[in-house]
């Protein structure tokens, strides 16, 4: 009898304790959709932020999975969808705060800012009395980003500019370093702190955050969510909340720096080059003609490393960015292999489907 009162007390002392959000508590084993309330409308209707909260039966950390900081920015609200499809609280150690949409405003006009044209990722941590943008950005960061021990913050590249699945996050702190790797896509890009992102402010608080870019905005993107579900799995797996799996990690490669390859003039773009592939010094990655054809200059890489980001506009100013590319200490046929064996992996994931029409993996991935 003694001894099955001893396990009971070990029992219990392993069990999770209540989520409190939002003045209301969120039993372990429990899950909850809420409504974070983030401004009103004209009509004084309110805009609410959904949340859903994952309370795990078992205690361990609390980590944030949001998307669509930047309203435009779809696949990564696919990602949560999916994500918060799989994961069951009673199997779950910690709590996952899942946010598909933060920017409501922009995902209803479709656009990557708010009302007032500011970008709600350069606006945090934010305050009660400044603007829309940094009211939201208060109230979201006090609410839920300073509940959390650990942030995922789901990117794409903007309207006409995709970018190869990348994460990128201050690898000066080790713990954010331990979770990029973990994260696992092909290249890592140890990137500075921007003043006023959610990246930047988090990681003053010490809460470790991988900024997640793939794709383009306004697109779903099959090869871009399922690598970024499955990176986030593997993260949760990192810090314990999940059961870890015996699948060898993909191999990341962290790039010592990064730089973009702008227009040098007016024209009609064609690339000749596409993302994740290695690129020479010298070599030609596009021509840009007159519209008649009658002139034509080459537009050539600088250096050699790899296409990590590029523009899908064939209609360029000059000193449009064109492509972005990353730099390597390894050998930049390394990292290309490192790549495609990557986008193998994950073309051949036996992942959820999506349903949402004839959705195609860009032709450059």
């Amino acid at each position: 009898m003694r001894q099955v009162k001893g396990q009971k007390r070990v029992a219990k002392a392993r069990k999770n304790s209540a989520f409190e959000f939002l003045g209301e508590s969120i039993s372990p084993g429990e899950r909850r959709v809420m409504e974070l309330e983030a401004a009103k409308l004209y009509t004084h209707s309110p805009l609410s932020i959904p949340v859903e909260i994952i309370n795990g039966k078992l205690p361990g950390p609390v980590l944030m999975v949001n998307a669509a900081i930047h309203g435009d920015e779809l696949n990564g609200v696919e990602i949560v969808r999916q994500l918060i499809d799989t994961i069951g609280a009673d199997k779950l150690k910690g709590t996952l705060i899942a946010v598909p949409i933060v920017n409501v405003f922009g995902f209803i006009h479709k656009s990557r800012y708010l009302p007032d044209r500011r970008d709600l990722n350069r606006c945090f941590p934010g305050s009660d009395k400044g603007s829309l943008a940094s009211r939201m950005a208060h109230t979201f960061f006090s609410q839920v980003a300073e509940r959390c021990d650990y942030i995922i913050d789901l990117h794409t590249g903007a309207i006409h500019r995709t970018n190869l699945p990348q994460v990128r996050a201050d690898l000066s702190n080790p713990e954010t370093l331990r979770i990029a790797q973990a994260f696992a896509t092909p290249v890592v890009i140890d990137s500075p702190l921007r003043e006023g992102s959610l990246r930047s402010e988090a990681e003053r608080l010490n809460i470790p955050v991988l900024t997640y870019e793939a794709g383009e905005a306004l697109r779903f993107e099959p090869i871009c969510i399922n690598a970024g579900y499955l990176g986030v799995k593997r993260v949760m797996q990192a810090i314990g909340m999940i059961r870890k799996s015996r699948k060898r990690l993909p191999t990341s490669v962290i790039a010592k720096s990064t730089s973009w390859l702008r227009a040098e003039s007016d024209g009609i773009l064609r690339t000749l080059v596409t993302l994740g592939e290695k690129v020479t010094r010298g070599q030609v990655l596009a021509y840009i003609s007159a519209p008649l054809g009658h002139s034509e200059i080459e537009l050539k890489a600088r250096k050699g490393g790899i296409v990590i980001g590029q523009q899908t506009l064939p209609l360029v100013n000059e000193g449009d960015a064109i492509f972005h590319l990353a730099y390597f200490e390894e050998d930049d046929q390394e990292v290309e292999q490192v790549v495609g064996e990557f986008i193998g992996e994950v073309s051949d994931a036996d992942l959820e489907p999506l349903t949402t029409g004839q959705i195609t993996a860009p032709s450059s991935i």
